[in-house]
Parts: C-alpha cells; structure tokens; sequence
C-alpha cells in the first residue's frame, strides 16, 4: 500500500484547500459579468435564473475539492503502484463528473432552465458525456496543486531538517576543536609549574597555580559559547600571559594595542591563546634577551584583524604541523568559511607577525 503524502502542518494545508475552493468565487463572478455583459451587447433580455446558474457552476466545483484533496494525499503517484493510482484516480474523475452534472442537472431543473428535447434520462446521459472532458481535465489539474504543494511541504521539511543536522554536526565539530585545547593547554602550563617546582621557587609557584586554577574556570566551563566579546577574550588572553610571565619573570614583555571599537566584536571564545602560545614557544624561548610580544586588535572594513607579534626567533612553521594553529585555523573555517583566515609572516627584521582575520559581527562587550 502507498504511503501517504507526508503534511507536518496539516491546519495549513486545510487551509490552502478553503483557499482553493475560496478562489472558485472568481471565475463564478466572471462567468456571471461574461452572460450579463454579452446580454447587453446582443441586446436580449437575460434572465435571474441563467445568471444563478451561470455563477453556481465554480463554487459547486469548489465544494469537491477538499475530496480530491484527501485522495491525492491518500493515494500519491507511485511508478511501483502506478495501476492502482490510474484505477483510483480514474475513479476519482468519473465521480467529479458524476457529481458535477448531478448538480447542474438538477439545478437546471430547479431554475427551469433545461429546455428538454426527450426523455429525462436520456438528456442526463448527454449532459453527462459533454462534461466528461471537463471534469477529467479540472480533476487532474487540481490533483497537480494537490501534489506540488505537498511535494513542496516535504522539500522544506528535508531542507529544515538537513540544516538543523548541519548545525548539529557544526557544533559538535566546534565543540571537539574546542576541547583539543584544553588538555594541550593544561599540559604546557602544568609542564612550566613543574619546571618552578624542580628550582623550588615556591612563591613564583604558588601564584602560577593561582592564574592556573583561574584560567582553567573558563577553560573548562560547559555553557562556554563559540563566539565571546574580544574584551573577554582579551582579558583570558591576560590571564594566561600573567602565567606565562610568571614562568619568564622578566624575559617576557607584553605591549596591547586594542582598538575600543574592536573589543566589541564577537570572536571565536581561546582564538588567541595558541597563537600567543606559539609566539612564546618560537620566539621568546629562542632570544637570548628579553622577548617582547605585541598584540593588537582593529577593525578593518567589514573584518576583525587580530596580530600576534614576537620580537625574536620564527613561528612560521607549516600550520598544520602544531595542534594550536591547526586548530586555530579550522575553527576560522568551520565558523566562517572562507572569510576566516590565518597567516603568518616573518620580517626581514626577524619579527614573525601573526593575524587572524575575520568577518565584523558585534555583540555586548
């Protein structure tokens, strides 16, 4: 057995059927004016009756479209069951007629407006046969609005459906990428603890694992959205860099320059902390003297531009060979596509300049 058409709003669709059955009034208005107008025009009287039943044929019409409605979402056109749907909806067709020509028929009779020229049956069957051709083509026809309105309800339905999963799927990629840095994350910064620990610095130990305890509340928060104000990203960023100085004591200066209008902007939530990570990693760990890391954050026609720039040694390894710039870069991609981008540049002078670019989207500092 066929199964049937599949309406998830079904109130909308009985709705779209009085509508149909609703617009069956134009034609009956048009039929009325045509007999009335062409009256005139040939200049002989026209009577009540023959308007009435001029202007009653489309909304008795109208009166059967809700039964072809329940049979084209009954039986839906199948290739599979293609002779059962040619035997229902021929049916179908032959009942319009029949029951079209019943109720002209019997309107003509009740308006006297059916000249008989024989026997009563026999001016039925005529009546019948002439509106065959009529019937079968108006059944069809209203059976295709049938079908492409239904087909239509089930495009949007899949199309709502395969962006929901579209999202999902997004999410959970996020939300993987996202979690890829927290234990990479909380390996560096226990590996530096450890490092103060072995040269028994306690007092510079203890506050590293104050910062630590603190970066790692947001770090590991569930409810942590994909998308943060820069100015709370930003003040993570500080958070992690007091570690960090920690580590270095006075080996590693930091220099901001953040554009006001910038920090409004919504970016991805721990965007910046492996390219800093790595601007440490390569730079400051590899000068001899004081490494300086500059971070800066404008708006640029419709983007965000984030740099990261280190004084001294190079980050410009392959992206996808370390964890935080893969990733960084793939998290651009998944939430902006192609306007997401990442690039790195090492200066003749042997500053390496980081920057991350993305589409302006503002939200609440």
């Amino acid at each position: 057995m066929n199964r049937p058409l599949s309406i998830r709003r079904p109130l909308t669709a009985y709705r779209l059927v009085l509508s149909i059955s609703a617009a069956f009034a134009v034609p009956a208005v048009l039929s009325v004016l045509q007999l009335y107008i062409r009256s005139k025009l040939e200049q002989h009287a026209v009577k009540w009756q023959d308007l009435v039943f001029a202007g009653s044929d489309w909304p008795v019409l109208g009166i059967f479209t809700p039964l072809i409605y329940q049979l084209g979402k009954r039986y839906p056109f199948s290739r599979t069951h293609l002779k059962a749907w040619l035997i229902v909806h021929s049916a179908g067709a032959l009942g319009l007629c029949v029951g079209l020509t019943s109720l002209a028929f019997g309107r003509a009779k009740l308006l006297h407006t059916l000249p008989l020229q024989g026997p009563l049956l026999r001016e039925y069957f005529v009546w019948l046969l002439s509106g065959l051709p009529f019937s079968v083509s108006i059944y069809f026809a209203l059976l295709g609005c049938v079908y492409a309105y239904s087909y239509f309800i089930e495009a949007k339905s899949r199309e709502a459906d395969a962006a929901r999963l579209e999202a999902q799927l997004a999410e959970a990629r996020l939300g993987a990428l996202r979690m890829q840095l927290n234990p990479h994350f909380l390996f560096n910064s226990l590996n530096a603890l450890s490092a103060l620990v072995r040269e028994q610095d306690t007092p510079a130990a203890s506050r590293m694992l104050e910062l630590i305890a603190d970066v790692l509340r947001q770090v590991l928060r569930p409810d942590q959205p994909h998308e943060i104000p820069l100015s709370k990203e930003m003040e993570f960023l500080a958070q992690y860099l007091a570690i960090e100085q920690v580590r270095f004591s006075d080996r590693l200066e930091v220099r901001w320059d953040l554009q006001q209008r910038a920090l409004k902007a919504l970016v991805p939530s721990f965007i910046m902390q492996p390219i800093v990570e790595n601007a440490i990693k390569h730079g400051v760990l590899k000068n001899a003297e004081a490494g300086i890391i500059e971070i800066s954050a404008r708006v640029v026609d419709e983007f965000v531009e984030l740099k990261v720039r280190n004084n001294g040694g190079d980050i410009s390894i392959p992206i996808k060979t370390g964890v935080g710039l893969s990733n960084t870069l793939e998290r651009l991609r998944a939430l902006y596509g192609s306007r997401g981008k990442l690039s790195l540049d090492v200066q003749s002078t042997g500053t390496t300049e980081a920057t991350i670019t993305m589409p302006l989207r503002v939200g609440a500092e």
